[in-house]
């Protein structure tokens, strides 16, 4: 299934709803059509678990072509927001996680040339989160190099510690699209949540895609586009550590929990690896793409306080 959050208008409530075709129906409408308890929001459908999903799947599977009066809007005229609006804790992300964007990163960064031999961590607040089509703040006293990094983003449907790698699949509830912005020159003595955590530096979205419908994440190409131009483009299976090796590396430090989310990294072509450089300017328009899943589309505005 394809899961979005969001709103009929905009002075409407925000809602879990499956993309159908053209339509996006209300879930829990639609549970109401037919006497089920559907979550009406992402992280409570994540928490009901995989009869939760399942119930919702057999519904949608059962309607065909028309769902039932009043349970579903054109996806044309609906707001799309982040799929989780607020997630619960920070945002895993990974750094240096495929081979180019290491040596890229090595010459325009000043970090390693050599490969990691273990995940590279950092985070993202829940503040940093914004959904498709809402603006990339620029603060020109905060940063003059704004960079983009186009991510695919992994979303747990069950936690633990010390998950074994050969499980780590079956705990992941689906996949979306991430941009990791950074503001290059806010690294601090090598710390990189200043860099990575500022306010709506984490786009997330458009939607979730269940991971039964990605059999493989790790075949996926992903692209990103600065006002059309082509900067990124590559596929997941370049990779240095997988997603099993990702959440078996995060576990045995820390427990992960139902919603978590992880930002697995980003392929060459950021615009600090560019000669000459290049960063995010206002007005930019920024488009992160990872197939199979969808696109997010922001501009950037000047957020420079008087």
């Amino acid at each position: 299934m394809k899961l979005v959050t969001f709103r009929a208008s905009v002075d409407d409530e925000a809602r879990l709803g499956v993309v159908h075709g053209d339509l996006i129906i209300d879930a829990e409408s639609l549970g109401d059509a037919f006497d089920q308890d559907i979550p009406d929001t992402m992280l409570g459908l994540i928490d009901s678990g995989r009869p939760g999903v399942a119930a919702l799947k057999t519904l949608v599977d059962g309607i065909g072509d028309t769902p039932p009066i009043h349970t579903s809007i054109a996806a044309s005229s609906a707001i799309l927001c982040a799929p989780i609006q607020r997630p619960r804790k920070n945002i895993w992300g990974i750094g240096l996680n495929y081979t180019e964007h290491v040596a890229e990163s090595a010459r325009a960064l000043d970090t390693s040339n050599e490969l990691p031999q273990k995940p590279v961590l950092f985070t993202k607040p829940p503040t940093a989160v914004i959904g498709t089509g809402e603006p990339i703040l620029h603060d020109s006293k905060m940063t003059q190099q704004l960079d983009w990094e186009v991510e695919l983003a992994v979303i747990m449907g069950s936690g633990g510690k010390h998950i074994a790698k050969e499980d780590a699949l079956s705990h992941v509830f689906g996949y979306s699209v991430m941009i990791d912005v950074s503001a290059r020159d806010n690294r601090r003595s090598g710390q990189w949540i200043f860099s990575k955590g500022q306010d709506s530096f984490a786009p997330f979205g458009p939607c979730i895609v269940t991971a039964d419908d990605i059999p493989n994440p790790h075949n996926l190409d992903l692209w990103l586009t600065k006002n059309g131009e082509e900067k990124q483009r590559s596929n997941t299976q370049y990779m240095l550590f997988d997603i099993p090796s990702l959440i078996a590396d995060i576990s045995t430090g820390m427990t992960i929990e139902a919603g978590d989310i992880i930002a697995t990294g980003t392929p060459a072509g950021v615009g600090a690896g560019r000669d000459p450089q290049e960063w995010m300017w206002p007005g930019d328009t920024i488009v992160a793409c990872v197939e199979g899943i969808g696109s997010l589309r922001h501009p950037v505005i000047d957020a420079t306080p008087e």
